[in-house]
């Protein structure tokens, strides 16, 4: 089982925000906030993570060149969860990379929503419950 991952960004603020906005329906929010002073190269490298109840599952990390495109998948409980995720997300600046419905490629049950960061990661909401 994963006990935490990373994303980088080239613009924290405007990242920050998406995140804030887009895990809320998922019950996640900003668990921790900090500032790299240990890092001799980029001493004010700043990183929050995310996570339900004080969790810090998911870090974002400041980064100076564009870093890789990565993918998270964030389990959602219920299709209307995903919905909300996939709202807020565009809300806060996300791109569409997917609305939310069934990929019954991966499964028939496997509803899930795909949006792009402000930095081209692809962040998802699924659950793997039917129809509610």
């Amino acid at each position: 089982m994963i006990d935490h991952l990373s994303t980088y960004t080239v613009a924290f603020e405007t990242a920050q925000r998406f995140y804030d906005l887009a895990l809320a329906p998922l019950g996640y929010g900003r668990t921790a906030s900090l500032v790299a002073t240990w890092d001799a190269e980029f001493p004010n490298r700043r990183m929050c993570a995310y996570g339900p109840e004080n969790q810090r599952v998911l870090w974002l990390i400041e980064v100076k060149d564009q870093a890789t495109p990565r993918h998270v998948a964030f389990r959602a409980p219920t299709r209307k969860a995903v919905q909300a995720f996939f709202d807020a997300a565009l809300l806060a600046g996300g791109k569409d990379n997917g609305g939310p419905g069934v990929r019954e490629q991966y499964h028939p049950t496997y509803f899930g929503a795909f949006v792009l960061d402000p930095d081209g990661n692809n962040v998802e909401a699924v659950t793997h419950h039917g129809a509610e």
